[in-house]
């Protein structure tokens, strides 16, 4: 946060305090009744002045610099009533930036905090806690259930399943026995794993997309602000016309009352106010807005850029796929594998059991039930034995080949292949209307998928959903590329959900994070949506058009009025004081207008999403 990141309020609460104090002793008729504005003008004008003339030494001239200009102009003429109303506006409206959003934690941070610092060292007779630091290659670790593993590794005992999706973006938990590699960060399921570390901490996977990270947040595009936009132009014309009138007429004051009336305030103040307005109405949808920016560039991206898992699709397995064998059909197999199902805590286990709900397949009660790490689910259901394993358990069986993408189960009854089972992560119901309306509706021209997913998986779903350009089986490091050489072409969006998102979401010009899942993807993106919908994203969007729409009009129209109240103040028809009130009365119409922003209009998308 910037040093004087807290002071603007304080400052605004000092200038208008003293303005009160000084009509007050002015009324009264008190000789010293400008105390007060030299007090505002030490206290308030000078840091603020400080601080604009340290970034114009660094060539940054936004649409501040002319309120600077008018400060010290209105001190060194004694016009300090103007003077301490420019230090009011000034303050006022960066106190009203900080307050559209509060200061986030860094990605790194929430990265760090993630990853445990303790490690369960196995030696001959018991577990001993050390740090993770500590931790050498080919000691062994116990990983505990739902623990998240510390180092990289090979399982050298016991059977689980691990969620990897941090790193791979699959949604589906992968089967660990021994000889099987590990990954730090990824989260162990229900039993209990002893690995053999391969690699240290610090050359771990997850310590290596800390790196990754931390090189991208240094990169993160600077967005440059509308303000600053129309400043780069209107500051140079108002001091222009200012010095003209100095030099035509000779007279000092007339510069100050043309740069007092000049003062960008509709820039200052109405476009945050805008902003604060566009974040209540994004808030109140369910979407928070992290970078005031980023909703103001939204409307100039091209791009968009989205992950597979949990972005386009659910990130959840469905039955998407069955073959059954001779003398089996769907009506004799699902009711017994549901009712054997429901006592089963694999992935696969739910889809099996939501297909036999929908259906309305009355369920056979259960004998006995048995479930082997590996090895699969047994059980006797409705009078018969099944079992329930994997492709490669069920070696010797004529099965049908293998799917592409996806998983599978095989399911035995009474020692006959019953059914080979396909699962699926399905497109999101609104997927392939959002992306059809996105280029009529919202100028984009692009539109891509990046997933680390597997190419066959990915194709798949990219058909479904019609998206030609993907890149599949990407590591985090390989997103960050990807979208860091599309930023720099042209403007971007990146959505995402997982870890293996957060760099690149960092590197668009706007990262949308889905779900509030990870603290780590939170804090990457400039914008997250608690509510995984694309809907949401096309909502996001339309308010982000109001906001620049109503942004431009206050500005411009601010303006406008402000360029007329110079003709009036570089004829002599109006004095610094005046100037300052006819400002203020800009400003009244200026924010009234930007306040549209709060209203929420009947509709905010343009797309059927169900």
């Amino acid at each position: 946060m910037r040093p004087w990141a807290n002071a603007d309020g304080a400052i605004a609460t000092v200038a208008l305090a003293g303005i009160a104090a000084h009509l007050v002793m002015r009324l009264d008729g008190t000789a010293s009744a400008h105390v007060p504005l030299v007090v505002v003008l030490a206290a308030g004008g000078v840091p603020l002045v400080a601080r604009l003339a340290a970034r114009a030494l660094h060539g940054s001239f936004g649409s501040d610099f002319l309120a600077a200009v008018s400060i010290v102009a209105a001190s060194l003429l004694r016009e300090y009533l103007a003077g301490a109303i420019i230090v009011l506006m000034l303050s006022g409206g960066e106190a009203l930036e900080r307050y559209a959003v509060a200061q986030a934690t860094t990605v790194l941070r929430a990265l760090a905090a993630r990853l445990p610092t303790r490690a369960h060292r196995r030696t001959a007779d018991h577990l001993e806690d050390v740090a993770v630091d500590e931790v050498g290659v080919g000691e062994e670790i116990a990983v505990l259930p739902h623990e998240i593993c510390p180092v990289d590794g090979v399982v050298i005992e016991g059977h689980g399943q691990m969620d990897e999706s941090y790193l791979t973006g699959e949604p589906f938990l992968i089967a660990k026995g021994p000889g099987a590699e590990v990954v730090s960060g990824a989260v162990n399921g229900e039993m209990a794993i002893v690995i053999r570390a391969t690699r240290v901490a610090a050359a771990s996977r997850y310590a290596h997309i800390m790196r990754v990270m931390q090189a991208a947040e240094q990169r993160r595009p600077a967005l440059r602000r509308l303000g600053d936009q129309l400043g780069a132009w209107y500051t140079p014309l108002a001091l222009t016309i200012a010095a003209a009138t100095w030099s035509l007429t000779g007279d000092p004051r007339r510069f100050l009352s043309v740069v007092v009336v000049a003062t960008p305030c509709p820039l200052l103040i109405a476009i945050p106010v805008a902003i604060i307005g566009a974040i209540s109405t994004a808030a109140r949808r369910g979407i928070v807005i992290k970078d005031p920016a980023a909703l103001e560039q939204l409307t100039l991206c091209r791009t968009m850029i989205l992950d597979k898992t949990g972005t386009l699709t659910y990130g959840r397995p469905e039955l998407t796929g069955e073959v059954y064998g001779p003398g089996f059909s769907r009506a004799t197999v699902l009711p017994l594998l549901a009712a054997l199902e429901r006592y089963s805590r694999h992935p696969l286990a739910a889809p099996i059991v939501n297909a036999a709900a929908r259906d309305g397949l009355p369920l056979p009660p259960i004998e006995w039930v048995r479930e082997e790490a590996g090895a699969g689910l047994r059980g006797r259901v409705g009078g018969v034995n099944l079992l329930v394993t994997s492709r490669a358990r069920a070696a010797g069986a004529d099965l049908p080949p293998a799917p592409e993408s996806g998983l599978e189960c095989i399911v035995f009854i009474d020692d006959r292949l019953a059914a080979c089972l396909r699962f699926d992560d399905v497109p999101r119901s609104e997927s392939r209307r959002f992306i059809d309306h996105l280029s009529p509706r919202h100028g984009v021209t692009r539109v891509m998928i990046v997933s680390g997913d597997r190419e066959a998986e990915v194709r798949r779903l990219a058909a479904a959903v019609a998206i030609a350009e993907v890149h599949a089986g990407t590591s985090p490091e390989e997103k960050l590329a990807i979208v860091r050489r599309e930023t720099a072409r042209v403007r971007t969006v990146f959505i995402g959900d997982g870890i293996n998102d957060a760099p690149a979401l960092t590197a668009a010009t706007v990262g949308i994070a889905f779900g509030q899942h990870s603290d780590v993807t939170s804090e990457a993106a400039r914008v997250v949506i608690a509510d995984s919908s694309l809907a949401k994203v096309d909502e996001l969007m339309h308010i982000s058009y109001r906001l620049r729409a109503i942004a431009l009009q206050s500005a411009v129209g601010g303006m406008v009025l402000s360029v007329a109240g110079m003709g009036f103040a570089a004829a002599g028809l109006m004095g610094p004081v005046a100037g300052a009130v006819a400002q203020e009365a800009i400003d009244v119409v200026a924010v009234l207008n930007a306040l549209r922003t709060a209203r929420v209009p009947r509709s905010l998308t343009d797309f059927e999403a169900a």
